[in-house]
């Protein structure tokens, strides 16, 4: 470094020499190892970068067949090393290749480790052998593991199997403590959750407390065995496709919801075309096109290894057939929309080539009678003089068995030639009673060659004639239209990167096409998306429930930059608390994929994430117990959530003591609070702990508002109306809600007077219907009982309680 008081050359902002040196040399030895393990369309992923010593993991992602979401991945951290299973798919290995051979990925080293490896109880031991600096030396494993839950997610198999060869990986390779002893190990000193740049982080709570997706058993007999189906859920309304890849392609869109605005805004553009009412035409004519639109990679894959079957061949010529329909209706609408412009372009005169082809070639009348692949007639003019030949067999084969039953012996009485594929012609004679034995069936001048159904079957001198002059007519006919198929599949397949584009943006279209479907069905508003961090829903809507009430009072939500941000809702329960709060989470997610909303109006800022606490998980499953959950939910928002994240906290705290309860929502709150502005994130918390508001137990800030919903009392009967106004509610009226509930006036009268008595600070006495003379005397019993000294042998218990009757348990209490 320079010496004390001297200014290195350049002025105060520039680095001296050794300094640059010194960073050049730290930017040199720092390095990121990836691991990554594919399995069944989904990815999990995690690294170790070493310039800072942290451990990021992206939770288990679906990714296609060319491993997109991987690719961006590795584009974006750009790794050293790149670790991965010797198991894996045939698409994982040409993927890997690619990467050795494509220089714009810094040539990663590939190291591959055993599937054992990858295991996850490996993974889990390796986990809680880390070496963690900031963990107290004598934390036991259930705490550490503990700990560890609530910095990683464990719901990720796959991403938890690719940390176990991570952890594996960094020890083998001892990176940044190659010079220590052999017992220090690697130090990892934070845990980060990676998502994609743009990509809006979900967690599996958030998808489930929303109900994005719900899985529901088939209630056909017949589907039992096929699993699940999708029941009432945000994709459930949404996905109106009429393609299995639309399908497909926009449950991706929910499972990585975008905050990349170009992306939205391409979504927005073709959505806000269709829903116009003009183009109600053109949207029902593309639809019937798309239903069409068969799997191309199937198909393709089937002609690679020659197993095409003539449904394949049809359902190849109905997608080409439709891609082309579909680019002709599309060259017509707006150029300016740019997935428009794209089909337009993207669909090329290949696929016309492609369809007139087939249709040229394949007669698909004669191959689904006839089974076989059968191309039309003056396609190829050698198949069709065979097929004349062969269609002409049958006169000639009757002239041929007239002239050899006049050269067989006058007991037989009569013959025919027939003509077996592979075998050739035979001359065929019923078999006579005299026939028994083997040598009963040699004819002189004929070559017995099998018997069948009660027919002998011989070769003639004619018949060896007709072998040599026609040969195996039906063999050779299908050998020479396999061939024109063969020639037909290498035609296609050639033109192949054409029929995946067309899969590519026809997935696109059928999505954005099904989002406007439900847009109009539902009455949904086009929101318009910024990068500022400002929320405002006018007369917001909650998407689900809607649909199941006959009337829904809708809502407002305004979260500026700089105030109200942090929202407490006080009110009675069954109030619409919890629903308010799912309501404005829907709606942000369904703008982070680019669909309308159900809103007057909307105005978005994009947020990086969403977080919710709101019921828990089952704690047998995951093994924890329903607080312990609670807490983690709560510390993953915390610790992951920034000011551009969105925070939704339903009754945290109401799992133990009151007082702890209130006081750790209290800290939580008052963490968030205590920030700069621009790192609190928008945060919805719906709470019956009153006095979190009532006795001031948040710090004053302009961030923080009070909610409350409108309830009116009609005598002993509580009505709801189900509109927020600002506010705290005094009362959680319980006692009104029991009695909606059903609940027993008589219990409810009395859990009322011990409500009061305790709120007052007055003693709660207790219901005894016994007289007071039966209270006195239970009350000297049990006072002359304790002054016993029960060490005495001396005493005798019935005399010092002579005069008085022996309570029974139940008298006592």
């Amino acid at each position: 470094m320079a010496a004390v008081g001297s200014l290195p050359r350049g002025g105060p902002g520039a680095p001296s020499p050794s300094t640059q040196h010194g960073e050049e040399e730290e930017e040199e030895s720092s390095q990121v190892l990836l691991s990554v393990l594919p399995q069944h369309g989904q990815v999990g992923v995690c690294f170790y970068d070493s310039k800072d010593l942290s451990l990021h993991y992206m939770a288990d992602t679906p990714d296609n067949r060319e491993h997109q979401l991987l690719r961006k991945v590795i584009e974006e951290i750009s790794p050293h090393v790149i670790i991965t299973s010797a198991k894996q798919e045939r698409s994982m290995a040409r993927f890997m290749e690619s990467l050795a051979s494509n220089p714009a990925y810094n040539n990663p080293v590939v190291v591959v480790y055993a599937s054992v490896d990858f295991g996850l109880e490996v993974s889990r031991q390796r986990l809680l052998s880390a070496h963690l600096p900031f963990l107290p030396a004598s934390i036991s494993e259930g705490e550490k593991l503990s700990y560890l839950s609530s910095c990683i997610s464990f719901d990720s198999p796959l991403m938890l199997g690719a940390l176990g060869a991570l952890l594996k990986c960094l020890d083998r390779r001892r990176v940044g403590v190659e010079l220590e002893d052999s017992s220090v190990g690697v130090p990892i000193f934070q845990f980060h959750t990676y998502t994609l740049t743009g990509v809006v982080y979900v967690g599996r709570d958030t998808y489930s407390v929303l109900q994005i997706f719900k899985s529901e058993l088939h209630p056909s007999v017949y589907k039992l065995q096929s699993g699940e189906k999708e029941g009432l859920s945000l994709y459930g309304i949404l996905n109106r496709c009429k393609s299995k890849f639309g399908s497909r392609l926009l449950r991706q869109w929910f499972l990585r919801p975008t905050r990349e605005l170009a992306v939205l805004n391409r979504r927005q553009e073709v959505i806000g075309f269709f829903t116009s009412p003009r183009n109600s035409d053109a949207l029902s004519t593309l639809q019937a096109s798309l239903c069409n639109i068969r799997n191309i990679p199937i198909l393709l894959h089937k002609m690679s290894l020659s197993h095409t079957k003539v449904s394949d061949w049809q359902s190849l010529y109905k997608t080409v057939y439709s891609a082309v329909c579909i680019r002709d209706k599309v060259r017509v609408l707006p150029q300016s929309i740019q997935l428009f412009r794209e089909i337009s372009e993207g669909f090329s005169d290949d696929l016309q080539h492609i369809a007139s082809l087939i249709n040229k070639v394949v007669d698909f009348e004669s191959s689904i009678t006839e089974k076989p692949f059968t191309i039309k007639p003056n396609v190829d003019p050698a198949i069709d003089e065979k097929k004349r030949t062969m269609s002409g067999l049958s006169t000639f084969m009757t002239n041929i068995a007239r002239r050899e039953l006049d050269h067989l012996n006058a007991y037989i009485p009569s013959c025919s030639v027939i003509y077996i594929p592979l075998i050739g012609f035979l001359l065929s004679i019923p078999r006579l009673p005299g026939m028994v034995q083997r040598e009963d069936f040699e004819i002189e001048g004929l070559c017995f060659m099998f018997l069948s159904e009660d027919r002998l079957h011989y070769r003639s001198h004619r018949t060896k004639e007709l072998d040599n002059l026609l040969g195996d007519l039906f063999s050779d006919i299908r050998d020479m239209e396999t061939a024109v198929m063969t020639q037909l599949q290498s035609t296609v397949l050639e033109n192949s990167a054409a029929l995946y584009k067309v899969l590519e943006l026809s997935a696109e279209l059928d999505c954005l096409m099904a989002l406007t479907t439900a847009s109009k069905e539902y009455g949904y508003t086009s929101p318009k998306l910024a990068c500022h961090r400002r929320i405002s829903l006018t007369q917001a809507r909650h998407p689900l429930l809607e649909l199941c009430s006959p009337m829904f009072v809708t809502n407002p939500f305004q979260s500026a930059e700089s105030q109200g941000r942090v929202k407490v809702i006080t009110s009675p329960n069954s109030s619409g608390k919890s629903i308010y709060l799912k309501q404005v989470g829907l709606i942000v997610f369904m703008a982070l994929i680019g669909s309308d909303v159900p809103a007057k109006d909307a105005e978005i800022g994009l947020v990086d994430g969403i977080f919710t606490h709101m019921q828990s998980r089952e704690s047998v499953s995951v093994g924890l117990s329903t607080f312990m959950v609670d807490l983690y939910q709560m510390a993953h928002a915390i610790n992951s959530s920034t000011g551009n994240s969105l925070v939704l906290i339903d009754e945290f705290g109401k799992g133990t003591n009151t007082v702890d309860g209130l006081s750790l929502l209290a800290a939580s709150i008052s963490h968030w609070l205590r920030k700069p502005p621009e790192e609190v994130p928008h945060i919805l918390l719906a709470t019956n702990f009153y006095s979190l508001l009532q006795l001031n137990l948040l710090p004053s800030s302009a961030l923080l508002s009070a909610l409350t919903v409108e309830t009116v009392v009609d005598g002993d009967e509580l009505v709801f109306l189900y509109q927020l106004k600002e506010g705290i509610c005094q009362s959680s009226y319980a006692a009104n809600i029991a009695r909606l509930a059903g609940l027993q006036a008589g219990v409810v009268k009395r859990a009322v007077e011990v409500s009061e008595l305790y709120r007052t600070g007055k003693i709660i006495k207790r219901l005894d219907r016994s007289s007071d003379e039966h209270v006195r005397r239970c009350q000297s019993v049990v006072q002359k009982f304790l002054c016993l000294d029960l060490e005495d042998k001396t005493v005798d218990l019935q005399q010092v309680l002579h005069g008085e009757f022996l309570p029974s348990a139940g008298d006592l209490l």
